[in-house]
């Protein structure tokens, strides 16, 4: 691997030594089971999926990435853990779906081979694990296509946040292994706003993403206050 890539080497150890529990919606991973519905409506009903060039980066085990080509677009979804992609590959071959494939690069180096080559670039829950996001952003800016659309998400730093996302889901709920957030990784709303517009992409929507312990449910609200996402396009 590059020394310069843009990757933590413990947070890909993190989440290397969990990922054949990827698609155990009641392992580690269930809150991004339970919450993937909700993200892949949103972002369909903004870029509708079908028939579009997308690329998922920091795809993880392929949760987004497989119910995106199950929407009918041709998927390709990147990350650094070779674990992770070869649980995504193999769920692939499993569960049949169509028009989705995984490749070990990083955002920074495929930017360079592919510029302008996707109408959608998904970039969820991976902010906050890598040393520089700015740079992340940048590259996910230059492989979308004109008019193409950028999607971000990841959590806000604050008190709240660091209760909510830390505290109360790592420790009192148990919803994620300790260690999963680092309260000075999260970014704040107006940090990744000014990451896009050095990128030059133009912000179309944010949402918050919200949950309640007593129900085990989430929902997708105005709140940024401590999950949120971006919607994002590329003039």
């Amino acid at each position: 691997m590059n020394a310069h890539v843009n990757a933590d080497p413990a947070e890909l150890a993190k989440f290397s030594d969990l990922a054949h529990r990827w698609w155990d919606p009641e392992s580690e991973f269930r809150p991004l089971h339970q919450i993937n519905p909700l993200r892949l409506d949103w972002i369909d009903s903004l870029c509708g999926l079908a028939g579009k060039n997308v690329l998922d980066v920091g795809c993880g085990g392929g949760i987004l990435a497989d119910s995106m080509a199950r929407k009918g677009a041709t998927v390709t979804g990147i990350d650094l853990s070779v674990k992770a992609l070869k649980v995504a590959q193999l769920h692939a071959l499993e569960a049949g779906t169509e028009n989705v494939s995984y490749r070990e690069v990083s955002a920074e180096a495929l930017a360079q081979e592919q510029p302008a080559a996707f109408d959608v670039v998904t970039c969820m829950e991976m902010l906050e694990h890598v040393p520089d996001p700015a740079s992340v952003v940048r590259a996910c800016a230059r492989m979308a296509k004109p008019g193409g659309w950028v999607f971000f998400s990841t959590i806000n730093r604050n008190t709240k946040s660091f209760l909510f996302a830390v505290i109360g889901a790592e420790y009192l709920l148990q919803m994620l292994p300790k260690g999963t957030h680092e309260y000075a990784k999260m970014i704040r709303p107006s940090e990744l706003a000014a990451y896009c517009r050095e990128a030059e992409l133009q912000l179309d929507q944010t949402r918050g993403l919200e949950y309640n312990p007593l129900t085990s449910r989430y929902w997708l609200s105005q709140d940024t206050s401590v999950n949120y996402l971006f919607a994002t396009r590329k003039p």
